[in-house]
């Protein structure tokens, strides 16, 4: 008998024990029969405001209970949940939005006249009252059970990449991936899910539900029985501030957020934390930067991969930490239970273990494509698998470990940005002849990105005639100038750390701009 439909796991469990807490928000404490209540109240006014099976749901707000129980009730209506992410400059934003929405959700935080612009004709709804929008969270009266509407093959949710050609593309994630997804089926949990559960049982949740990363990894703290807890903005750092306040057990963590704490406890002790799990993601980690996390945190630190496309592919268990392997620091771990993993050659075929290739993935919740995108959809999956783009390699062990990428991808803040864009925008500037951009570890953003620009023909300036030669940083005017032409376009997390006028480019034997030469070349003055 098949698992019932996405999310009735979760309403499930909620009802069977409506007394517990499952958000912690700010004073508020609210129980998980009062979500439940949310959830159908919020249902009601959704099908009201003619949302349905099928129809698209723009969800942009801050996280909130209220905001997770409105993504609850869309999905338990077989809606496509669009995520809106904080931070789209005006054009992908409404690239986003114009990417099936029939209506746009917002609450006091995101509601204004940037998101009133990008959204058009499309309704404006709001969690609370809103200029200009239908207040969802007006609607009185008695809540009903919620049924669940959706079908295996529809799209539950639209979940965006930044796009390698600088519009972000919607990863299409169908209700049947969500009900087969690792996180959200209790019933079949792995040990490590099981793991992960127990160690969520009060869970710092931040950042935005639009994440894929942020939204799977609620489900074990939720459907574990545990509270996530939303810490108010006080200008500290969460990390480790929140952790010793709310007395949190669990979360997830990015690579730069790791190195602040890890910066932050030395010299004093990590032995107040009340640490049981903490899920390191979102961009390479150093083999002596998670063995100081180990050390410093104690057996509770994991290391995950995963892509948006794929949701998560491996898991790196403190016990595997713990046992010392030769490597194992060097690796992402071993697959989640469902997922498989094939290392392929140029020509697609396997390899042998040891032996490095491009890793492609396949899962019951690998996404469906990309939404209407099937040229990339079909250059992304093949016969069931997804092509990663990553370079790796399969040890005897099982282990995974990651070498390099196929494409130019930089991981700046846990977000894909691709270097192409970046590229021809900078390139678009009357004083640039030719633009290359490269990425380079950080240990504020996990990886950064670095620009390179050749001179056009004819260019002015002291930057252009001087400083070519030697490789120097531009002027502030011109600097300025590029880093606004990126900012516009491609949103904060494009714009390169640095921008270097350079004489020419090294080319490799291929013919090709070799990028990483030119970076080798640079380092020492840049990194």
């Amino acid at each position: 008998m098949p698992d019932p439909l996405f999310p009735s796991a979760l309403l499930e469990a909620f009802a069977a024990s409506p007394g517990t807490v499952a958000f912690e928000h700010g004073p508020r404490r609210v129980t998980r029969g009062e979500v439940l209540d949310m959830i159908a109240r919020l249902a009601e006014s959704l099908a009201g405001a003619g949302l349905g099976r099928g129809r698209g749901l723009a969800i942009a707000t801050a996280v909130s209970p209220e905001a997770f129980a409105a993504h609850m009730a869309a999905h338990a209506l077989g809606c496509r949940v669009v995520g809106v992410r904080p931070g789209y400059p005006a054009a992908q934003l409404a690239h986003v939005l114009g990417s099936g929405a029939d209506a746009l959700l917002v609450d006091r935080t995101t509601a204004g006249p940037v998101m009133t612009r990008a959204a058009g004709a499309v309704p404006l709804l709001s969690l609370g009252p809103c200029a200009g929008a239908r207040d969802l969270l007006a609607r009185g009266g008695a809540a009903r059970q919620v049924a669940v509407a959706g079908r295996p093959g529809d799209v539950a949710a639209l979940t965006f990449t930044s796009g390698s050609t600088g519009r972000p593309k919607g990863c299409a994630i169908t209700y049947g991936a969500l009900t087969a997804h690792w996180a959200w089926q209790p019933a079949v949990w792995s040990p490590v899910a099981a793991e992960l559960a127990a160690g969520f049982e009060r869970y710092l949740l931040f950042g935005t539900l639009a994440s894929m990363v942020v939204f799977e990894f609620l489900g074990p703290c939720l459907l574990g029985g545990g509270t996530a807890v939303i810490p108010e903005d006080d200008g500290r750092p969460l990390f480790p501030d929140a952790l010793r306040r709310h007395r949190i057990t669990g979360s997830i963590i990015t690579v730069p957020r790791l190195y602040g704490m890890l910066a932050a406890l030395r010299g004093g002790a990590g032995g107040d934390l009340d640490l049981r799990a903490l899920m390191v993601s979102g961009s390479p980690i150093g083999p002596h930067r998670l063995a100081e996390a180990a050390d410093r945190l104690g057996p509770v630190v994991y290391q995950g991969y995963g892509q948006t496309e794929a949701g998560s592919i491996s898991v790196l268990t403190p016990a595997d930490i713990a046992a010392g392997a030769p490597g194992v620091l060097a690796s992402v771990g071993r697959p989640h239970p469902g997922v498989e993993i094939s290392v392929r050659d140029e020509r697609g075929a396997e390899v042998a273990d040891g032996v490095t290739g491009e890793i492609h993935v396949r899962s019951p919740y690998l996404m469906a494509g990309y939404w209407r995108r099937p040229e990339e959809t079909r250059e992304a999956l093949r016969d069931g698998w997804l092509r990663t783009r990553d370079l790796g390699h399969r040890g005897r062990d099982g282990l995974l470990h990651l070498s390099g990428r196929t494409r130019d991808v930089i991981m700046v803040n846990a977000m894909v940005v691709y270097a192409g864009p970046i590229e021809r925008a900078l390139a678009a500037h009357r004083e640039v002849g030719e633009a290359h951009v490269v990425g380079a570890p950080d240990e504020r953003t996990g990886e950064a990105v670095h620009a390179f620009v050749v001179p056009a023909a004819g260019a002015a300036g002291p930057a252009a005639d001087q400083g070519a030669a030697r490789g120097a940083v531009l002027a502030p005017r011109l600097a300025a100038e590029l880093a606004e032409l990126v900012r516009a376009e491609l949103g904060e997390d494009s714009v390169p750390r640095t921008i270097t006028i350079v004489p020419g480019v090294p080319v490799a034997a291929s013919g090709k701009p070799d990028k990483h030469a030119l970076l080798a070349r640079h380092a020492p003055r840049l990194l």
